[in-house]
């Protein structure tokens, strides 16, 4: 059984008045720190649309000291992130539901997932990420092995929710094979560092509504979002952006949290 985990960075962002996200960073190490020291009573969080908070210090710190151990293969390290990622996603959950004071457990039998008495649903995500631009002195070599997960959560009252967070660029490859020729055309016309981070976006839409209507990947992908793009382009400096899906008969509103690198789809 692993320990509780340590999570840091956590930002809560209500968007509207029954859909709430969480956003948080699993470090490598373990501790000791439980969930109830995540929610320190020193911060609060103001009504939505748009509000965040940030955790960036825990009051009280306990040392341990562990053996040094061997190097692990990369399907070993691979294999625990997997694991703290599926224990995070979950462990971030019950620390929304003590916040929110929803006394209820998550019911995994089946997709979309739901909480089993509230009925509240119930989406995760989570991305690796690596401290490519650390430098070890004493070795000279990039310290690509320390890495970490960022992990998302998001609940909703009335109806299925997706929550997509990832810091990775799509390759231009990828989007020619799977985007729609309308948004590709309009891709092509934007500068290249911006062109990357909209595909980006873009497929964190995608990913999104996959989780909400249950598409299949190929069949998620290839819906056209170009009605989107534009909005996309216009608020690209700001913090939080909202977006009317036009194109989808539910009308989905979409959210892209760019300080968290997230995207909800509620």
């Amino acid at each position: 059984m692993m320990p509780v985990l340590h999570l840091t960075n956590v930002q809560l962002t209500q968007l509207n008045h029954e859909t709430w996200c969480v956003t948080a960073q699993v470090n490598d190490l373990s501790s000791p720190v439980g969930i109830s020291n995540l929610w320190n009573d020193s911060y609060w969080l103001s009504a939505y649309p748009s509000s965040h908070i940030v955790f960036t210090e825990l009051r009280h710190f306990e040392w341990h000291y562990h053996a040094v151990q061997k190097p692990r293969s990369k399907r070993s390290i691979a294999r625990r992130h997997r694991q703290e990622q599926r224990q995070g996603v979950r462990q971030l959950l019950q620390a929304l539901l003590n916040k929110l004071e929803i006394n209820d457990t998550l019911d995994e039998s089946s997709f979309p997932y739901r909480l089993r008495q509230s009925k509240y649903y119930v989406c995760f995500s989570h991305t690796a990420a690596h401290n490519k631009n650390e430098f070890n002195k004493k070795s000279n070599q990039n310290i690509a092995a320390i890495s970490y997960s960022k992990i998302a959560a998001v609940i909703s009252r009335r109806r299925p929710a997706g929550i997509d967070i990832e810091h990775n660029n799509v390759a231009w490859n990828i989007v020619k094979r799977f985007y729609s020729d309308n948004e590709i055309t309009i891709l092509q016309t934007l500068p290249k560092n911006q062109r990357n981070y909209i595909a980006k976006l873009l497929w964190q839409i995608k990913e999104s509504f996959i989780k909400v209507h249950q598409y299949t990947l190929a069949q998620g992908l290839g819906i056209d979002y170009s009605d989107v793009i534009p909005t996309l382009t216009d608020d690209i400096n700001k913090d939080l952006i909202t977006i009317s899906h036009t194109n989808d008969q539910s009308n989905y509103q979409i959210a892209v949290l760019q300080v968290d690198q997230t995207v909800v789809a509620f």
